[in-house]
């Protein structure tokens, strides 16, 4: 039987996790171990909060790209296990800070850990792991390190504000959603590539080509999470479909349905638009304009640019089955979107 290209490109994206899950998975096991013990407080709430977001099934695709870029090189340092849940830290501190400037009820298939300890402590807890990785970070006395995930925190926080005020803005434009993705996003997968490189004694070459692979894969994810939200199913996301209409969130298929929608439609749209108690069928209804239009085909397709520059940066890295993996690994998460 003959296979086309697109079709062995799919095969090869959708056993890319499986692959890269094998290849890290001893290094993971050093990364889990260490992300459970700084969790860890003598005050009690600390490690119940933490613990009950950390343990509820995420993939910890951010700490095993850390993982994945030092083993590509040729000199690991072990620098990456610090690394890694450093950087797994830093996502899950922004998960909580998202979840209650959000308002959300669910985070990974099961509530918000503001639904049960409140705001103010998940305000407080993701402060506590925030310090935590930079602990880890300073601990392995590589300041160039530390000043990525750093610069990086700040961007992060930086993006939060941004998107912050652009919410419900029927104005806001894709170079407007583009910053919001690159600073919320993309600069994280952004920095755990490019630290990992440097835990795996990268010249600069390499770590400029890891760091550009982030950034591209990063982007290609938020892009996906975007259209999952429209085109999801909640238990699968772990979130509620359509929490990002209801809290208002300028995405791209929104602001591409926006610009090309009728009067009509448009006020469909703003009517249901940063309002928490929008219907289903108002959800449907908004759903309905933007297939109508092709947004939600348009996003994929402006993932699939950024999963083709992810690859493209890996060029300069030597061959390997890890950078094979990492290179399939960009297809499989846009992969999700179908």
């Amino acid at each position: 039987m003959v296979v086309s290209a697109a079709a062995a490109k799919e095969e090869a994206g959708l056993g890319a996790l499986d692959r890269l899950l094998a290849a890290t998975a001893a290094e993971m096991e050093k990364v889990n171990a260490l992300i459970l013990k700084r969790a860890d407080s003598h005050v009690e709430m600390v490690p119940q909060l933490a613990r009950y977001l950390i343990e509820a099934g995420g993939k910890r695709l951010r700490p095993m790209l850390t993982v994945a870029a030092a083993l590509l090189f040729d000199a690991p340092t072990g620098a990456q296990t610090n690394y890694a849940a450093a950087v797994e830290f830093m996502h899950n501190a922004t998960l909580l800070h998202d979840d209650v400037v959000d308002e959300s009820d669910m985070r990974r298939g099961r509530p918000a850990a503001r639904m049960i300890w409140g705001n103010q402590a998940s305000v407080l807890v993701g402060d506590f792991l925030l310090g935590q990785a930079f602990l880890m970070m300073v601990e392995t006395g590589k300041l160039d390190a530390l000043g990525v995930l750093a610069s990086a925190a700040t961007v992060i926080a930086e993006g939060e504000v941004f998107q912050l005020s652009k919410a419900g803005d029927l104005a806001a434009t894709p170079a407007d959603y583009d910053q919001v993705i690159r600073a919320k996003t993309a600069t994280l997968f952004q920095a755990a590539a490019e630290v990992g490189a440097m835990a795996g004694g990268a010249d600069e070459t390499g770590r400029a080509a890891l760091r550009e692979y982030g950034l591209q894969l990063g982007l290609a994810f938020q892009l996906v999470d975007d259209v999952l939200d429209y085109r999801g199913e909640a238990g699968a996301m772990g979130k509620n479909t359509g929490d990002d209409l209801r809290e208002g969130k300028m995405t791209l298929p929104v602001i591409l349905t926006l610009a090309d929608a009728n009067p009509a439609e448009r006020e469909i749209i703003a009517a249901a638009l940063g309002k928490p108690e929008a219907s289903e069928t108002a959800l449907d209804q908004v759903v309905a304009i933007m297939n109508r239009h092709n947004a939600l085909g348009r996003t994929v397709d402006k993932a699939h640019e950024h999963v083709r520059l992810a690859r493209a940066a890996l060029e300069p890295v030597k061959a390997s089955g890890m950078r094979t993996i990492l290179s399939d690994i960009a297809e499989f998460y846009v992969s999700r979107a179908y």
